[in-house]
C-alpha cells in the first residue's frame, strides 16, 4: 500500500485537494454573496426610489393644498409670494426642487431664481394639468434626471389652476445605494476569509482521514483493486469488524450460486459462508490456509487472513475455490503425465521396429523390410485418406487421429464407421466444446472396453445429415446399469476410484452451451452406446 501510494504521489501532477477545496469554497461564497449583494442592491434601489417618490408626492400634495398657493397661482407675477414659500418648504423637507407652475406650465418657484417665469421642463405635466391626476414620474429636468411627485392645484370649484412638482435627483439615490454596496463588500470580504479558514480546516481533517491521498489517487487505487480482485480465478470475500460482507468478486458470486452482489453484500458471513469460520480470524487474528468446508453440499478449499490497521484487526479476507475444480486440474495433469508415458512407450516401440527394419536391410532381406513397413503404414494412411475426405476440419480430424493412436497404444480396436461424414459443420460452432464432448465419451469408452471380459473394441459414427450433427460412441464394456443411468452426468458421481466422475459432467455442461442433447442406449458390442445431437443452428 505504501509503495503504491508513494508511486502515485510521485506521478501526481494535478492541483491538490486542499487547493481545490479552498478555490471551490471561495468561488461558492463569492458567487452567493455577489448574488445576494446584487439582489440586496437592486431591492435597496427600488425601495429608496419608491420611498423618495412617495415623499415627493406627499410634499407636492401638501404644497398644492396651501391656501396661499391656490390664491397666488392665478394672479400675475405670483413668484414674489410663492418663491420664498417653496424654498422654505424645500429646505425643511430636503427636496432638490419644488416647482409651482400655472395652468400653462410656467414656473413661479425654482431653486435657481433665473429660471422663474420660464416653461417647466420634462414633458410629464399632462396627466396632472389635463386629467387632474397625482403621480410619481421619472424625467430629466434642468437639474438632471430626477424622481418627481406631480400634484395638480385645484380652486374652490375644483378646477385645475396649476401644478406642483417636487423632485429628488436620482444621483442622490445612487450615492445612497453605493454606500450600501460598500457595506456589502465588507461583508463579502469577511465571508470570504471565513470560507477560506473553514476550507483549510475541513481539507486538513479530510486529508488525514484518507491518508493524505488525492481523489484521483483514491479512484486509481479503487479501480486497481477492483481489477485485481476480478482477475483472480478464486472467490474473494471480505468482511468488516462486525463480520458483515463488504467486498465480493464475480467468481465468489458464481461459486456461491448467487445472481448479483446485492445478494451477498451486507449479510453476515455465517449466512454466506457458514463453514468458513471467519469470525475466529476476527477474534484471534491468525491466518489459516487450505482448509476444507462445505457450502450447499459443495466442498471448498479456503484461505483466510486478517486485515490489520495500526495493529488492530479491522476485518478479514477469505479466498476459496471449489475442490472439484482442483480435482479436475489434478486429473488433467495426471492425464498429461499418462499421455507422456504412452508417448515414451510408443517411441520405444517404433524405435524397436526401426531397428528391425534396419537389420532386415543390412542382412539383405529388403522384401521383408518393405512388407513390414507396408503393414505398419497401410492402416494409418487409409485412415488419413478417409478423414481428409469425410472430415475436412483440421481440429476434428486431428482429434480423431490422436484417439486412433491412443487406441493403438492401449491395444483397443477403434472402428470408425465407413459411412461417417462430417462436412456440414457450422463455422460458428465451438470446436473445443465438441472435442470436450467426444474426448470424454471416447475416453470412458476406452476405459470400459479395457475392463470388459470381451475383446476391447470401440466404435465411432458421425453424420451431418439433417438439422443436427450426430455422434455415436459404443464400446464392448459391461454397459451402464439402469439404476445409475440418471446419475452418471452428475458432478462427482463415479463408480470408479475416488476423485473421478467429472468427465460426463463436463460433457453435459458443454452440451448445454451448444444447446445439444445426449441419449444412452445399448451398443452392438455389448456395452453402452452414447448418442450426441448438436444442432447446426444455435437459435433453435
Amino acid at each position: 500500500m505504501t509503495g503504491i501510494t508513494n508511486k502515485i504521489r510521485r506521478h501526481h501532477l494535478t492541483t491538490s485537494l486542499k487547493t481545490r477545496m479552498i478555490l471551490l469554497v471561495c468561488l461558492l461564497v463569492l458567487s452567493l454573496t455577489l448574488m445576494a449583494g446584487g439582489m440586496y442592491t437592486a431591492m435597496i434601489g427600488e425601495v429608496l426610489e419608491e420611498q423618495i417618490g412617495q415623499r415627493a408626492l406627499q410634499v407636492s400634495r401638501t404644497v398644492a393644498k396651501i391656501p396661499l398657493v391656490q390664491q397666488q397661482i392665478v394672479k400675475s407675477h405670483p413668484e414674489g409670494k410663492l418663491q420664498p414659500l417653496a424654498e422654505a418648504i424645500r429646505r425643511e423637507t430636503g427636496a432638490e426642487f419644488i416647482v409651482i407652475g400655472n395652468r400653462s406650465g410656467i414656473r413661479f418657484s425654482h431653486p435657481k431664481p433665473d429660471r422663474l417665469g420660464k416653461q417647466m421642463v420634462g414633458g410629464d405635466n399632462a396627466a396632472a394639468l389635463e386629467r387632474g391626476k397625482s403621480y410619481i414620474s421619472h424625467a430629466v429636468g434642468t437639474l438632471g434626471p430626477s424622481i418627481r411627485g406631480k400634484v395638480p392645484i385645484f380652486n374652490s370649484r375644483q378646477e385645475i389652476i396649476g401644478v406642483v412638482s417636487v423632485g429628488y435627483l436620482q444621483e442622490n439615490v445612487r450615492s445612497i445605494v453605493h454606500e450600501q454596496q460598500l457595506k456589502g463588500a465588507v461583508l463579502i470580504g469577511g465571508l470570504m476569509l471565513l470560507g477560506i479558514f473553514g476550507a483549510v480546516t475541513i481539507s486538513n481533517r479530510f486529508k488525514r482521514a484518507i491518508f493524505g491521498l488525492e481523489p484521483e489517487q483514491i479512484a486509481h487505487l479503487f479501480s486497481e483493486r477492483a481489477s485485481i480482485i476480478e482477475s483472480i480465478r478464486e472467490g474473494i470475500v471480505a468482511i468488516d469488524r462486525e463480520a458483515h460482507v463488504t467486498v465480493v468478486n464475480r467468481v465468489a458470486i458464481e461459486s456461491l450460486e448467487k445472481t448479483c452482489e446485492e445478494d451477498i453484500i451486507g449479510q453476515h458471513i455465517r449466512e454466506v459462508l457458514p463453514g468458513a469460520k471467519l469470525s475466529r480470524v476476527l477474534n484471534g487474528g491468525q491466518q489459516h490456509y487450505d482448509q476444507e468446508f462445505e457450502v450447499s453440499g459443495i466442498t471448498m478449499i479456503i484461505n483466510t487472513v486478517p486485515m490489520l490497521e495500526k495493529g488492530q484487526v479491522i476485518g478479514a479476507v477469505a479466498s476459496f475455490r471449489r475442490k472439484d475444480e482442483l480435482d479436475i486440474l489434478a486429473k488433467q495433469l495426471s492425464q498429461v503425465k499418462e499421455y507422456s508415458e504412452l508417448l515414451r512407450a510408443q517411441t520405444h516401440e517404433y524405435s524397436n521396429k526401426l531397428h528391425t527394419i534396419a537389420g532386415l536391410i543390412q542382412i539383405g532381406h529388403e522384401k521383408e523390410a518393405l512388407d513390414l513397413i507396408g503393414q505398419e503404414t497401410a492402416g494409418y494412411q487409409g485412415l488419413i485418406a478417409f478423414l481428409a475426405k469425410a472430415i475436412p476440419h483440421p481440429v476434428l480430424a486431428a482429434f480423431i487421429i490422436g484417439k486412433y493412436n491412443y487406441a493403438q497404444e492401449l491395444r483397443i480396436g477403434l472402428l470408425i464407421d465407413s459411412e461417417s461424414q462430417l462436412i456440414d459443420v457450422p463455422v460458428d460452432l465451438n470446436r473445443e466444446k465438441v472435442v470436450t464432448i467426444l474426448g470424454n465419451l471416447i475416453d470412458n469408452a476406452f476405459d470400459a472396453a479395457l475392463h470388459s471380459k470381451h475383446k476391447p473394441q470401440v466404435t465411432i459414427s458421425m453424420t451431418d445429415s439433417g438439422n443436427d450433427l450426430v455422434f455415436e460412441i459404443g464400446d464392448s464394456g459391461a454397459g451402464v446399469p439402469p439404476k445409475i443411468a440418471e446419475k452418471i452426468f452428475d458432478r462427482g458421481f463415479t463408480t470408479k476410484q475416488k476423485d473421478r466422475g467429472h468427465g460426463l459432467h463436463l460433457v453435459m455442461r458443454a452440451l448445454n452451451d451448444l444447446h445439444g442433447q445426449i441419449t444412452l442406449g445399448d451398443s452392438e458390442l455389448g456395452g453402452a452406446l452414447f448418442t450426441v445431437f448438436i444442432p447446426k443452428r444455435r437459435n433453435r
